[in-house]
């Protein structure tokens, strides 16, 4: 049985209308984030198999495989979570994420340094690569990430709660060449609810990671 399998979308292909077209949602999600399932599969697959025969010469490239496969399918599986079609808007405690909001403000300055900056990382990644809003549990803030591919230049510890994809698939059907037009229409959709859960979820576990002291 694999152990990673492709989670369904919490709404429809054209949930997202007019920021996201449906077209792109699903071959995004059919084709890519599958393509990342089947890649974290078959490469455990091979260390199986490189372990069973303990025959190592293709190790750097498994590795790298799984890293690379692996965050590509986790940060996928936050992305369709972090939208919605009635998303969008600040932050505010009076929509029940006033936590949010605090930290956002305590670790950023404000609202719109926050928004500028990751609006900024993620429109600017050279190549492919991710925005990434995340939970870092040394300083118990928040932080942005600009994440290559989908797992270079990463806090180890940290982590994501709202993710910005930068990738081409993500966005060129419908932007061509525009990334940042494409990454400032994805703040009408944000799923601020779900980013609040993470925000949550990630502070009430941040004492069982190991941590400097």
């Amino acid at each position: 049985m694999a152990t990673y399998t492709l989670p369904e979308l919490p709404y429809d292909y054209a949930a997202l209308e007019p920021v996201i077209n449906p077209q792109i949602i699903e071959l995004h999600h059919d084709k890519h984030h599958a393509a990342y399932v089947k890649g974290a599969n078959d490469t455990l697959e091979q260390l199986e198999e490189a372990r069973s025969k303990d025959a190592w010469g293709a190790i750097n490239g498994l590795q790298k495989n799984l890293a690379f496969h692996l965050s590509g399918h986790i940060l996928h599986s936050i992305y369709w979570q972090n939208m919605s079609g009635d998303g969008g808007g600040e932050p505010l405690a009076a929509d029940g994420v006033g936590d949010l909001a605090d930290a956002i403000a305590e670790s950023f300055g404000s609202y719109a340094g926050f928004k500028s900056q990751l609006t900024k990382a993620a429109a600017t990644t050279q190549g492919s690569g991710w925005g990434v809003l995340a939970y870092e549990p040394v300083s118990g803030k928040l932080i942005v990430e600009q994440v290559y591919d989908h797992q270079g230049n990463v806090g180890q510890g940290s982590v994501p709660i709202l993710v910005f994809d930068a990738w081409e698939h993500a966005f060129y059907l419908q932007y061509k060449n525009q990334k940042v037009d494409f990454i400032e229409a994805m703040w009408r959709v944000v799923n601020w609810q779900d980013v609040a859960k993470r925000y949550a979820a990630a502070k009430e576990r941040a004492d069982v990671l190991l941590l400097a002291p």
